[in-house]
């Protein structure tokens, strides 16, 4: 029985284990990591093993859209340079998407609701993007801390305003999808709680928990949209940030 709505995000040791002083035990949250994880790369071997088939069934669909989907994203957004970078944004979208989804699972665990995993991810892809820059464009890159056309006697105040923003850009991303997922489960267990508390009370209370356990319903059907959602807006910036990188100013 939980009997916290943030107990359901609690770490648990399933296999404990240990180097020296480093605890790398196999947690819930590693095996919710690696469960649709391998589900999708069964599920995409299984579709391209034999080519696919020319007409495609509802799996091969739902990967040929997803796919189609985030060319369209990259080729908007970055244009044909940023073509080489698409494996990675595939990757990124993809772990997102089905990590935020077997959320919404019973009695399963949700890793994108946890601050380390999502700011790993983000420190991840602004470490590659600003490699990318600099790649690009050498010591120059440096000339993204001062806005085209700004008058010189700001540069200094400029720069630094600049770079703040720059370093932010990683916590913003990694904050922005833990929060919300985090906030969104908790809503609904609060709720479902309320719920199943008031049905416990008698007849007349039994009744009137339906209205909470409406809301519950209709919060779960808007979490799985918030799922995909926090997916695209995390891709789709990272795809600007990129862009930033690659055409510069």
């Amino acid at each position: 029985m939980i009997l916290s709505p943030l107990e359901q995000f609690s770490i648990l040791k399933l296999i404990p284990f240990g180097i020296g002083s480093f605890d790398v035990s196999f947690t819930n949250s590693s095996l919710f990591m690696a469960l649709p994880l391998s589900l999708f790369i069964a599920l995409s071997f299984m579709i391209t093993v034999h080519g696919g088939k020319l007409i495609p069934n509802a799996w091969q669909s739902s990967i040929e859209m997803l796919y189609e989907f985030l060319v369209n994203l990259l080729q908007s957004q970055v244009g044909k340079r940023g073509k080489p970078y698409f494996p990675i944004l595939f990757a990124v979208f993809s772990f997102i998407l089905f990590n935020n989804l077997i959320g919404m699972i019973p009695y399963s665990f949700t890793s994108t609701s946890h601050f380390i995993i999502t700011f790993t991810l983000s420190f991840s892809m602004f470490i590659g993007i600003t490699i990318i820059g600099f790649e690009e464009h050498g010591i120059h890159y440096f000339s993204y801390l001062l806005p085209p056309g700004a008058p010189l006697i700001l540069a200094p105040f400029l720069v630094v305003l600049e770079l703040i923003s720059y370093c932010f850009r990683p916590i913003s991303l990694g904050v922005r999808l833990f929060a919300n997922m985090m906030a969104g489960h908790t809503l609904v267990k609060i709720l479902s709680g309320f719920s199943w508390s008031m049905m416990k009370q008698g007849f007349v209370l039994s009744i009137v928990a339906f209205i909470p356990f409406g809301v519950v319903f209709a919060l779960t059907f808007l979490e799985i949209a918030v799922a995909g959602l926090q997916a695209y807006v995390f891709t789709i910036l990272v795809c600007i940030y990129m862009n930033d990188a690659i055409c510069l100013h």
